[in-house]
């Protein structure tokens, strides 16, 4: 691994998914907060390591390649434990939309990379706002208690029901960039 400030920010994320995990389920009163200010602290790192990669030009192929696991690692290991703390349908189905969507975009990226058709399935401003909420969503359902009156719990779901209704429509904005190139494959392979 090349050793870069957005590259040790980015395995910082992955470090601190089994510490959020291990806090989170700690026997003390303090422990959901404090491991809602690690995913926090964390989820800020998405954001610093590109920037500082970008500003420092310390872009590499291996953090291109860590940045989005260490995303898909925390977000997924963090919504298994919401949905362990609140076993309910809801939080189930945001939990299965934004995995489900996190599963099927990975492999549509591979598909189109192996395909060189790469372009078409680039970040779009949907899934900046869809990670933007669900990070926000998910610290704060992480946190639980109210902080200064603000019910932080309860509006994270409000957070998450949007991010999932954010993630099935960037989705379905990827699959629909994509389409021509995923129907020309599929003609080629039939012949």
């Amino acid at each position: 691994m090349p050793i870069t400030i957005p590259n040790l920010l980015t395995s910082f994320r992955i470090a601190a998914i089994p510490l959020i995990v291990v806090i989170y389920y700690l026997p003390f009163p303090w422990a959901s907060q404090a491991s809602g200010i690690i995913f926090g602290l964390a989820a800020i790192t998405d954001w610093l390591d590109g920037y500082l990669a970008r500003s420092l030009n310390q872009t590499t192929r291996f953090g291109a390649f860590l940045d989005p696991v260490a995303d898909k690692l925390i977000v997924a290991t963090a919504l298994v434990v919401l949905v362990q703390n609140d076993p309910s349908i809801l939080m189930m189905a945001v939990a299965a939309v934004i995995i489900g969507r996190e599963i099927t975009v990975s492999a549509l990226r591979e598909w189109m990379s192996e395909l060189g058709a790469s372009v078409y399935v680039k970040v779009t401003v949907f899934a900046k706002w869809k990670t933007t909420l669900q990070m926000f969503g998910i610290g704060f359902r992480l946190y639980q208690e109210p902080s200064f009156g603000i019910p932080v719990y309860e509006i994270g779901m409000l957070l998450l029901i949007a991010a999932s209704m954010l993630t099935l429509w960037s989705m379905t904005d990827y699959l629909k960039s994509a389409w021509s190139v995923i129907q020309e494959d599929i003609n080629e392979n039939k012949m």
